[in-house]
């Protein structure tokens, strides 16, 4: 009997540790709707490959990230979670879809504009990275796509691969992606108000230790001219409602330091359990690794399905 689920995909690149941005933006989605979808979490390592050239680093947080899922939440027995690397038909696929694309209509990814307006090489890896996005997507026909603000437009474009696919060679890829932007938390505040994200280092770390955290809670940029301060409580709002925060900032008024103390509190308390499951894992690399292979296993096993497709309908 065919699945009648939707299918989500999401991933995260293994660039770095992740902060409560990366949490609230997209990975708690993959925790929140396991039993409503069938859900591909990936590790795409083939994208951070972009900017990370280091082989230690690089394997390194790929295994972090593998932790960073499974401590947040995600169940190995609902979602199939996987390294990138480990299908290769992804790349084989945004070879393909390359072939159907050209440089200006790439150029229009503002993503790749803003790297290199902040010093990041412009490699061609880099430049096509909304190809490789849209092989990702389209591999598994996944429909659902939670992302943030700034991916978006990488999302539209994989839209507008299927309809250019299809036309030319018959329909192949049976959905047309949407992103599932949490309005909420689609721009998480960092500790200065602008975007929470490491290259403004402006982060509070998802699995930092407590004092680590106390000392990004506490650096939270206030403004003094109101009784509210602005930046702390729009984090707040991140881990209890208004509703549940009125009383105490009426209380708190104009006391920046006992706010801000209630809401590394509040975030202590949030991730504790988290971070306990997630060192449980990390006590059993092995037990971690065997999770990915069997998560890239039955991702090949559709990969391999779409791009014989594929290849039928191209003459390869």
């Amino acid at each position: 009997m065919k699945n009648s689920k939707k299918i989500m995909l999401s991933g995260i690149q293994p660039t770095g540790a992740p902060h409560i941005g990366n949490y609230f933006g997209m990975m708690k989605q993959l925790v929140d709707f396991q039993n409503e979808y069938t859900v591909y979490g990936m590790i795409v390592n083939y994208h951070a490959f972009t900017t990370v050239h280091n082989k230690k680093t690089l394997s390194d947080n790929t295994f972090n990230v593998a932790l960073d899922f499974l401590g947040i939440g995600v169940d190995p027995e609902k979602v199939i979670l996987f390294k990138q690397s480990d299908v290769p038909q992804h790349a084989e696929l945004c070879w393909i879809l390359n072939c159907l694309v050209t440089v200006p209509w790439l150029s229009r990814a503002h993503a790749f504009k803003d790297k290199t307006d902040k010093g990041i090489e412009a490699s061609v890896g880099l430049f096509d990275y909304p190809v490789l996005m849209a092989a990702d997507i389209l591999m598994y026909d996944a429909e659902i796509i939670p992302v943030g603000e700034d991916q978006k437009q990488h999302v539209e474009m994989a839209r507008e691969l299927v309809r250019k696919f299809n036309l030319q060679f018959g329909e192949t890829f049976p959905v047309e992606p949407q992103a599932l932007i949490m309005k909420e938390v689609a721009i998480v505040p960092g500790l200065d108000g602008q975007k929470m994200s490491k290259s403004y280092n402006n982060i509070i770390p998802l699995f930092g230790t407590d004092e680590e955290i106390k000392k990004a809670v506490m650096s939270i940029v206030t403004d003094s001219s109101g009784d509210l301060p602005a930046n702390v409580y729009a984090i707040h709002k991140l881990f209890k409602s208004e509703s549940e925060l009125a009383d105490l900032y009426e209380e708190k008024k104009g006391k920046y330091k006992d706010l801000k103390e209630a809401l590394l509190a509040d975030i202590l308390e949030f991730i504790t359990p988290m971070r306990a499951r997630r060192e449980e894992y990390a006590k059993n690399p092995k037990k971690v690794a065997e999770i990915l292979a069997q998560g890239a296993e039955k991702a090949r096993v559709k990969a391999i399905e779409k791009m014989k497709l594929v290849h039928e309908r191209i003459g390869l």
